[in-house]
């Protein structure tokens, strides 16, 4: 994955080919030499970040009826409280 480094001039300049730069990989913008600043595609950026389902999203899903789901019973972990 190739990756681009513009400075922010050369950005400011020319918006437009940082933007068509993300199709390759990530765009980096320096500041004054140093780097500032990483411009993403967005699907790399959701790639990066991921995504994450809670057990409500899952299960609210279409389909979600049609998935048998029946975990096994688990017996003896819990112990009784002693409030003595």
């Amino acid at each position: 994955m190739p990756i681009t480094t513009l400075s922010s001039r050369e950005f400011n300049q020319d918006a437009s080919r940082a933007k068509k730069a993300t199709k390759d990989g990530p765009v980096f913008i320096t500041d004054r030499g140093r780097l500032a600043h990483v411009l993403l595609s967005v699907e790399d950026y959701q790639c990066l970040v991921g995504t994450s389902s809670t057990i409500v999203d899952m299960l609210a899903m279409p389909g979600a009826d049609d998935i048998d789901f029946a975990p096994p019973r688990v017996r003896g972990i819990a112990k009784p409280a002693d409030f003595s």
